[in-house]
């Protein structure tokens, strides 16, 4: 093995990229495989809030501070919080002359500043990674579904809730916690309807009752990404009824869903354009650890994921940082710099999954809105 390994990274989403980013910075190239024909293959879904600790730290170590800063949406901090009869409970503007610790910013903005720092060749598109096998010298080769094959000395799994690379270090799989979500979206929305983009705001608008939610959150291309969210069995969203494939019936159906609730609420739901995408909600068990094995690591969901309560992304960020310094530092000594970096994030990620447990119980309780209040005052 030369001293400086090759490198496989399995996802190209945010923690997969600022991987390849940091150690490109210290000199180590490696391949990136995504199962998607391009960026532009699918949305990547909506804003992120970039903690200074986390996020923004593992930025500042991929040299894009400035990029994300260009990109970043301060104002997106803003909140509005509700409960079910339309009662305002908090708000919280943003100053616009005050640089704050979490600025929003557009995952596909924050996506592409990551592509673009990389090498061409760094990624390879349409490569969907199905299985690996031990090399008897070591290393790995990665099977790919389209029958081609690659091998090397460090696998790294940053490929998501459903990590075909997991395996090779644990037999944990997500499980459900009992939530479910179904995601829409108001495009244009300072246009199309003028009147609900001035409800919503710039920033988060949360409207909250007996374990259901309705979380609306403006995105940086003009439109509002709605997530109407329940405390449901795992299987509600085969059994709840609505036709997600039909639009017309499925506004219908969902406003049905929030009955009694303000009207204003249920007007955000008929505006909505014709995508409507179930999301059962699935976390890791918190704690989790595994063994250390050689030539092989996650981060990421692959590692820890846990409720979208806002700390997945930047832990995977963090992770991605923390391990590229470990790999820089040791690029001859895989094996130290692996155990160290998984000792520090399976502590970190514990305590985030458990913070993120945390908070999805109070915001879908019985409590509603009145306990997510008590939470932010406590």
């Amino acid at each position: 093995m030369s001293s400086i390994p090759r490198i496989a990274i399995v996802g190209a989403g945010l923690g997969g990229l600022a991987l390849a980013r940091v150690l490109h910075l210290h000199g180590i190239d490696v391949v990136v495989h995504e199962a998607e024909a391009s960026r532009t293959a699918r949305t990547q879904g909506g804003m992120l809030d970039l903690h200074k600790e986390s996020g923004q730290r593992a930025l500042r170590e991929a040299g894009l501070a400035d990029e994300f800063h260009a990109v970043a949406r301060p104002e997106g901090q803003d909140m509005r919080l509700l409960d079910h009869t339309g009662t305002l409970l908090l708000q919280e503007d943003t100053p616009d002359d005050v640089p704050l610790e979490r600025p929003e910013v557009d995952r596909t903005d924050l996506r592409n500043i990551l592509l673009d720092s990389l090498p061409e060749q760094t990624v390879v598109w349409g490569h969907a990674f199905r299985y690996a096998t031990a090399l008897p010298e070591g290393g790995h080769r990665l099977h790919f579904a389209d029958g081609s094959t690659a091998d090397c000395d460090l696998l790294i799994g940053a490929d998501g809730a459903h990590s075909r690379v997991r395996p090779l270090v644990t037999d944990a799989v997500p499980h459900h916690i009992g939530v479910n979500a179904i995601e829409c979206a108001i495009p244009d929305i300072d246009r199309t309807h003028p009147d609900l983009a001035a409800m919503v705001g710039r920033g988060n608008y949360w409207a909250l009752g007996d374990n259901q939610a309705l979380a609306a959150q403006r995105n940086g291309d003009g439109s509002v990404r709605i997530y109407l969210s329940f405390r449901t069995r795992e299987d509600w969203l085969t059994t709840c009824g609505v036709p997600f494939t039909e639009p017309d019936r499925a506004r219908a159906a969902l406003a049905d869903l929030f009955r009694g609730w303000a009207p204003q609420f249920t007007a955000l739901i008929q505006a909505c354009g014709d995508t409507f995408v179930p999301r059962p909600t699935t976390m890791l068990p918190v704690g989790l650890t595994w063994p250390g094995v050689p030539g092989v690591t996650l981060l990421g969901d692959a590692a820890h994921l846990m409720p979208p309560t806002g700390l997945g992304a930047n832990m995977a960020l963090l992770d991605a940082a923390e391990l590229a310094l470990a790999l820089a530092a040791r690029p001859d000594d895989m094996t130290t710099a692996l155990s160290g970096y998984e000792a520090a994030m399976f502590i970190r990620a514990a305590a985030a999954a458990q913070e993120c447990a945390n908070i999805m119980e109070i915001m879908l309780s019985p409590a509603g809105a009145q306990g997510v209040l008590d939470f932010f005052q406590r």
